[in-house]
């Protein structure tokens, strides 16, 4: 038996009538880059997460460059994030010329510990980013307390974790600007690269608007340097129609994700997802834990399961941030969780049939 580690074909083919005259519509209209398929998904993915506004970008990378322009965070300035991550997250403060400061990550949920935070408090620093890694939230009440005592902004990566929720709170709706990836990968994906950013601020969501058009309010009339990055209308159109089957969809990662969790219990060595009782967990992936990680992985691809590794090297040894100085054995927890992870499928159309010979491998291994 062969199973994927993702399979957005049998999704697409769930929904392929809505899909077709989505795409169908937007071509009959002749609006291609934003205009009013975006203006609805904009609208729309803001109720959901129950915030005032949404402005699409071309992705999640533009999502959290353009979220630190907006805060008028730049060169010299401090930015807090968790040291276990996809690289865009530190890659945008980079961008911005900004200096990201690192925090290690709890041990349980991947994400930043948020406990450490306050050591890592400068004069410089400007915002926080919590990461809430692999459809799991950060602990946001602990983060939000630390940034109204130093006055500092919070960003949620939130690419991973959409329909997520923390204490009941959409996660990407809690901090003051929360960013989205539309990756096809993702729990709501597009076919093609998109992104979003929400906020509850007006004055926030109208210098993200301007700075995801050139930097412009009237055309060739830019009053900053901003940026081409658009959201285009084939890809809100096939968002809105999956947006509508976010829950269910997320509840059936979350099926699959529990029947592992119980079938995996007792394993030597294997350590399955922690979900925090205050938090629900969307399971954009599903981790395993385990000390011959590589030898697994060569099990279960020997076995045509699909698998891959997230990710194989902490974001403070990667080569972009060499200069600012960090080293081996700065952030164990995350120096470990690079080492010793791995992921293996998980997505709401999986039959039983594939999540027991996953089951039956693993055990075997």
């Amino acid at each position: 038996m062969k199973v994927p580690l993702l399979d957005l074909v049998s999704q697409y083919k769930e929904i392929k009538p809505e899909i077709d005259a989505a795409i169908q519509r937007v071509l009959d209209s002749g609006y291609f880059i934003l205009g009013p398929e975006v203006v609805a998904l904009e609208a729309e993915v803001a109720d959901y997460l129950g915030v005032a506004h949404g402005i699409g970008v071309a992705s999640g990378t533009d999502a959290l460059i353009l979220a630190l322009r907006a805060l008028d965070i730049r060169a010299g300035d401090e930015v807090i994030l968790p040291a276990y991550s996809f690289f865009a997250t530190v890659g945008a403060i980079l961008h911005v010329g900004a200096i990201p400061v690192f925090v290690d990550v709890d041990e349980k949920t991947y994400c930043i510990d948020a406990e450490q935070v306050r050591a890592k408090i400068s004069g410089k620093t400007k915002a926080i980013i919590p990461v809430h890694l692999y459809g799991q939230s950060a602990d946001m009440d602990v983060l939000v307390e630390i940034a109204a005592e130093h006055d500092l902004r919070i960003i949620e990566d939130n690419a991973q974790a959409f329909g997520a929720e923390y204490k009941g709170r959409k996660t990407g709706g809690i901090g003051d600007i929360g960013c989205l990836s539309f990756f096809p990968s993702k729990n709501l994906g597009g076919y093609g690269d998109g992104g979003m950013v929400v906020t509850d601020n007006p004055e926030l969501a109208e210098n993200l608007r301007i700075l995801r058009v050139h930097g412009w309010k009237k055309k060739y009339f830019p009053e900053v340097l901003g940026y081409n990055s658009r959201l285009d209308a084939l890809q809100a159109a096939i968002l809105r129609v999956k947006l509508p089957y976010l829950d269910k969809w997320n509840e059936g990662r979350r099926k699959v994700a529990h029947a592992y969790s119980s079938a995996l219990a007792g394993i030597e060595d294997l350590r399955t997802p922690y979900e925090a009782p205050d938090r629900k967990h969307v399971y954009h992936l599903y981790i395993l834990q385990i000390p011959n990680r590589d030898e697994l992985e060569s099990h279960l691809k020997e076995a045509e399961i699909g698998t891959s590794v997230y990710y194989p090297q902490p974001l403070h040894l990667a080569e972009p941030c060499r200069a600012l100085g960090y080293k081996e054995g700065d952030f164990p927890v995350a120096e470990k969780a690079s080492a010793e992870t791995i992921a293996i499928p998980v997505y709401p159309e999986m039959s039983n049939e594939q999540i027991d010979y996953v089951v039956e491998v693993l055990k075997t291994q």
